[in-house]
């Protein structure tokens, strides 16, 4: 199957550089902050955007799951959770990809109950399937309503190393 490139490396990584500017400048001086990656997808993002956030930080990770063997089942499960207390923490939550926003409005329940002092989110790719938007803070790449691969997404397990995000063409 061939691979079509809808974002080369070069391109993430110059965005994100400019989310970790962006982050910088709404966290200010606020102190610690804690990133929360969603695995497995987004490891690779959270890893490249933690090194260009140039103040104090805490890494932790949890993971959910709502699809089988690549469908979407619509039932989201908590797999692991936070290793660490966050209550009145700044949480920055990192996910790989956001489109209908069942699986962000779980997380969202699930860590606010935790009682953060704040909780912003992050994602690398935001489709628009849904009326998830108003739920991120920072976007770096708005996709087409396509199965992505690529950059930590995966398919069954495949292509979470390739340095960009790609779909499958014919």
């Amino acid at each position: 199957m061939k691979i079509e490139t809808l974002i080369s490396a070069d391109e993430i990584q110059g965005r994100i550089a400019e989310l970790g500017k962006e982050i910088e400048r709404d966290y200010g001086t606020k102190g610690e902050i804690v990133v929360v990656g969603v695995l497995k997808g987004a490891f690779m993002f959270m890893s490249d955007l933690v090194r260009h956030l140039n103040m104090p930080l805490r890494c932790d990770f949890l993971r959910v799951s709502s699809y089988d063997h690549d469908k979407n089942t619509g039932q989201v499960r908590m797999e692991f959770d936070l290793t660490q207390p966050i209550v009145g923490s700044d949480v920055l939550l990192v996910e790989d990809i956001v489109d209908s926003g069942n699986t962000l409005r779980y997380l969202l329940e699930h860590l606010h109950a935790k009682k953060p002092k704040s909780l912003k989110v992050a994602s690398l790719l935001y489709k628009d399937t849904g009326k998830a938007r108003k739920l991120v803070d920072y976007v770096c790449f708005n996709v087409p309503n396509k199965y992505v691969i690529g950059y930590g997404l995966d398919s069954e397990g495949l292509y979470r190393s390739l340095p960009f995000v790609g779909v499958f063409s014919k």
